[in-house]
């Protein structure tokens, strides 16, 4: 248990309380074409922004733990930065300090998939994902001790599905890495282990498609990977070299390849058998999940559909739960700002719907199901409806407002979190006009929070944990174009942004006790120090700072 919070001396109490709105998804656009966020009517959000308190947080890449600031940010993640106020290692560090430690050894899903194997001589356990070092999504010492684990385990036979990187290291390194591994493998290799490079191809070609922009990468991935379809080789280094003589094309567009001995595939995917895909960052590995994962695949014709057990190194989409299965488990995070405020006697409400209640409890409390005190805090859950979000798009933010206003008038409660879904659900959509009436749907919540505020005397933080509403259309990253489909219409993106989100301050009864002017260049993570600041404590001393500058 930690201890109680400091007062902050000469501070001026407020009436009512503090209360933090987490506009999921909502972020700050980079393009005019594509921002729903500022092309729907938002009077009451317009309003707070231009004549508050307000400021830009990051809430993407390292900003929120991940490795590189080209990773998006995302709900989980980011109620983590918020809720605990600082920066927990995710991603590949998290991936890092798991095998480092053996962790991700002793995890029940990486001994559901050794034992999946290891049950029938002939199971094979497969290994798909970016062969490099190039640490965005991926790296080859993640690779190589998984391998070496397998084999330590007793796995008979290991297959490699290795795709060729060429963006996140040189264009035509490919055989830097692939020769070598090669040779690693077949040192590796005896009587009682069998470990090769199965299939290939270039990252643009096959299988890391992303915003499911071109699914028939994805089809040839799994054509090559999965069923073994595909022109074949000896081995990998052949094939990179014949292919990039014939195409003269650089590593990430090299054909596709299959390794074959007298013509049959050495690695095709069949039941039985466990697939792992070690690629840690999400954004290219949903759609291959997808298809490993679906019932029914509406994007292309699998033809077969082996029975795995499939994992991926980690969870590439928390809010849909992608995929079922994964390696390292999200970090473990200690002292958060409610534990902290459970500490110092005060009283807390935490409200969403069904999609995001565990976002402002679970994640919000570091990864930890339960309360810290019964007394102290309150959990209400409102039921999401079970529709397509674009037939919804209001979705229950009403019914959340409806709620959060009696808990404001109550007076029983002095710090109060809520999430409104809308931005980042019906953002993930793709379904422009429905993210427009979603948001729309929002501000009109927003304005009643405002008054209720107001009446009450409290303080109302507006922010939120990640971009995705504000950046609707896929943009040429060169030129910044919209990107159009066939018919003339811009593609719909449907994933995070990597934009930084509002962080507005609406305190009607101020005290003039901190500079109107908030801090600039900090991450979401500075909201728990704001809020507890704004509550009259000193937050911890390790706690990412706040955004505000108290007057002497």
């Amino acid at each position: 248990m930690v201890e109680g919070l400091k007062r902050k001396e000469g501070f001026a109490q407020r009436r009512g309380p503090v209360i933090l709105v987490v506009m999921d998804g909502v972020g700050i656009g980079a393009y005019p074409e594509g921002d729903a966020v500022a092309d729907a009517k938002t009077d009451t959000l317009d309003e707070l922004a231009r004549t508050c308190p307000r400021t830009e947080l990051k809430a993407h890449g390292t900003a929120v733990g991940l490795p590189t600031d080209d990773d998006m940010g995302n709900s989980e993640v980011g109620h983590n930065a918020i809720g605990c106020g600082r920066v927990y290692a995710q991603g590949a560090k998290l991936v890092n300090k798991s095998i480092q430690e053996g962790t991700v050894f002793s995890g029940d899903v990486w001994k559901k998939l050794i034992s999946q194997v290891k049950q029938e001589e002939g199971r094979t356990l497969h290994l798909l994902g970016l062969l490099s070092d190039g640490y965005v999504h991926s790296h080859i010492d993640h690779l190589k001790a998984l391998i070496e684990e397998a084999k330590k385990e007793g796995v008979k036979k290991l297959r490699v599905h290795a795709l060729l990187d060429g963006r996140d290291v040189g264009e035509t390194s490919a055989l830097e890495y692939f020769t070598p591994f090669e040779e690693y493998l077949a040192d590796l290799s005896d009587d009682s282990f069998d470990a090769r490079i199965a299939s290939g191809g270039g990252r643009m070609v096959i299988t890391m498609d992303r915003y499911n922009a071109n699914w028939d990468m994805v089809r040839k991935g799994w054509e090559i990977h999965v069923l073994g379809e595909g022109r074949q080789f000896h081995s990998a280094t052949e094939a990179i070299t014949v292919l990039r003589e014939e195409t003269g094309a650089i590593d990430q567009d090299i054909p596709p390849f299959v390794i074959a001995e007298e013509g049959k595939p050495v690695g095709s995917v069949e039941d039985g058998d466990s697939f792992i895909l070690f690629n840690f960052r999400g954004d290219r590995a949903l759609e291959i999940t997808k298809a490993f994962e679906a019932e029914e695949l509406e994007e292309f014709d699998r033809k077969r559909m082996p029975k795995v057990e499939y994992a991926g190194m980690m969870e590439y989409d928390g809010d849909l739960h992608v995929p079922k299965q994964y390696l390292v488990a999200p970090p473990a995070i200690t002292r958060t700002m409610a534990e902290y405020l459970c500490a110092s006697g005060v009283k807390q409400f935490s409200i969403s719907e069904t999609q995001k209640y565990g976002h402002v409890t679970y994640f919000f409390n570091g990864n930890r199901s339960g309360k810290f005190s019964s007394e102290l805090e309150d959990y209400v859950e409102i039921p999401s409806d079970i529709v397509p979000f674009e037939q919804r798009p209001w979705m229950k933010c009403a019914d959340i407002t409806d709620r959060l206003l009696k808990e404001i008038a109550s007076g029983d409660c002095e710090f109060i979190k809520c999430n409104f879904p809308n931005g980042d659900m019906v953002g993930h959509t793709g379904i422009y006009q429905a993210v427009v009436c979603s948001l729309e749907a929002l501000d009109l919540q927003l304005g009643r929070i405002v008054k209720a505020v107001q009446k009450a005397g409290g303080v109302l933080v507006v922010s939120a944990d990640h971009g995705n509403s504000d950046d609707m259309f896929e943009h040429n990253s060169k030129t910044g174009e919209v990107v159009l489909r066939s018919d003339g219409k811009p593609k719909a993106k449907t994933s995070h942004s990597l934009n930084p989100v509002p962080c507005i301050i609406y305190d009607p009864e101020y005290q003039r006790d901190y500079e109107l002017e908030l801090k600039e260049g900090l991450g979401i993570s500075s909201l728990a120090a704001t809020c507890i600041e704004l509550l009259g404590y000193e937050p911890p001393e390790d706690y990412d700072p706040s955004v505000l500058s108290w007057k002497a």
